[in-house]
């Protein structure tokens, strides 16, 4: 890791630590976690919070166990004459007296979280309240977390479930989005993974498959919005009689990334989905949401982009069949913000 990036603080990992044995049901090494927690400066009220916060991930049942088992703890160290830090009080937001303030605060919130617009779930407008003025509106007007602290809990708790693996990948990003570096999530999901919390491997990128990752793309990164990485994948026979194949190439994009415009000239290219979830788009019509086993012929000389939707990461193969003797790409504009965040 860089050493200049900002690592993680150990406060900030005992948190996540209680977080994550939250979500497992663990009160046993729950009980042990908070103790550790507030041997080291972790505040009674921080923890209140955040196993408060975490019943909108991991239920009631939950939330209401890890908070049992926190005054228990608090309780017996009492006995024993130790003195744990309360820390601030809770403020009482006003929002919490007026819905439409909740309502409205909430979709800021969740509009900073994804990064640019707010998750409209039309399909059950009531989860869509609940999530806006709820979640995103009273849960994170609580003074006692930062955002960025808040979306290293849920990562933390997420990476303890399984079959949440989608909400995992789009809390990563939004964990970015709310003020941590992309070095520190990274290096949560290692320190989770390393230390036996994880269920899922949050340390590997969620939503891609076993198809290599490769190498960061640095020779095309001026043409991408994002980081994507290339790895080289060869047939296993490279010569059929005496016509060579075409030799292919994997291309991770990691959540929102996606090339500029561009057009392929004297070649058309195919695009086979592997893993995750991505967008094709062709200039002038609408984007074609891809996932494992959608191919896409290409034509030449026709102007279009691809990439991964906004909280997945996405990998396509990719190879350019000759059409003439001369072969070149056109690379373009970038796709603009507004175009690629109404995509849903």
């Amino acid at each position: 890791m860089n050493n200049s990036v900002k690592t993680l603080t150990a406060h900030q990992l005992l948190l996540c630590a209680c977080a994550s044995l939250e979500a497992q049901g663990n009160l046993k090494q729950l009980s042990t976690a908070i103790s550790k927690a507030l041997d080291a400066g972790v505040t009674v009220n921080e923890l209140k919070d955040a196993f408060s916060q975490l019943y909108a991930y991991t239920g009631f049942p939950r939330s209401l166990n890890a908070l049992g088992t926190l005054q228990k703890v608090v309780n017996e160290r009492k006995n024993k004459g130790i003195t744990d830090n309360e820390g601030k009080p809770f403020a009482h937001p006003a929002m919490w007296e007026d819905a439409e303030q909740a309502l409205q605060q909430g979709i800021c919130v969740q509009t900073k979280l994804l990064g640019g617009s707010p998750f409209n779930y039309d399909f059950c407008p009531q989860n869509d309240y609940y999530l806006k003025s709820h979640l995103f509106g009273d849960i994170f007007a609580s003074n006692q977390l930062s955002p960025s602290v808040r979306e290293l809990i849920t990562v933390a708790a997420l990476s303890s479930l399984k079959g949440v693996e989608p909400q995992l990948s789009a809390h990563k990003v939004g964990a970015v989005n709310m003020g941590n570096t992309k070095e520190q999530v990274e290096e949560l999901c290692q320190w989770l993974s390393d230390n036996g919390y994880s269920q899922v491997d949050c340390a590997a990128d969620a939503n891609t498959g076993n198809w290599p990752k490769g190498q960061p793309n640095d020779a095309y990164a001026q043409y991408f919005s994002g980081r994507s990485y290339l790895a080289s994948i060869l047939p296993a026979n490279d010569v059929v009689g005496e016509k060579n194949l075409a030799n292919y190439a994997n291309v991770t994009f990691e959540p929102g990334c996606r090339n500029n415009w561009h057009i392929h000239h004297g070649a058309h290219q195919v695009l086979i989905c592997v893993s995750g979830r991505g967008w094709y788009q062709e200039w002038g019509k609408p984007a074609i949401a891809l996932t494992p086993g959608v191919i896409i012929d290409i034509p030449d000389e026709v102007k279009h982009w691809h990439g991964a939707q906004k909280c997945f990461w996405f990998q396509h193969l990719t190879t350019h069949i000759a059409i003439g003797d001369k072969q070149s790409n056109e690379w373009l504009e970038p796709v603009d913000d507004k175009t690629y965040n109404q995509l849903s």
